[in-house]
């Protein structure tokens, strides 16, 4: 039985968005550089962010009036807290977003779809 409430407690969290940002970037930057072979750092848009958040089905959770900035944050915290919950590991998180064949955009959505599946099973 799914239980939606850790992941509704997550994505209101602001202090988890704050460290989920810095998760998501060094998770992505690992990513990117195994895909290209050589030492990456970036920062992921929140447009980027906030379409993968969309794309998961997440947006129910949050409430009415939310910007394109409150989903990236949903996104950075859900992320981060199921890796502080052990749910997801940083190699695994990795993996995910290199084995989509769509590159590591489409591959955050396979990563917060997971996240979300394993948070719901709290």
């Amino acid at each position: 039985m799914s239980n939606p409430e850790p992941i509704r407690r997550a994505i209101r969290d602001k202090e988890l968005a704050s460290l989920g940002d810095a998760f998501v970037n060094f998770v992505y930057s690992l990513a990117l550089t195994q895909r290209d072979g050589h030492p990456k750092g970036v920062k992921v848009s929140d447009r980027i962010l906030s379409e993968a958040f969309r794309l998961a089905g997440l947006r129910q959770y949050l409430g009415t009036r939310i910007s394109k900035k409150d989903l990236a944050n949903a996104t950075e915290s859900l992320l981060v807290d199921a890796y502080r919950k052990q749910l997801l590991t940083i190699e695994e998180s990795v993996k995910v977003l290199c084995q989509n064949p769509d590159g590591p955009e489409a591959g955050l959505l396979d990563l917060l779809t997971l996240a979300a599946e394993r948070m719901e099973r709290l």
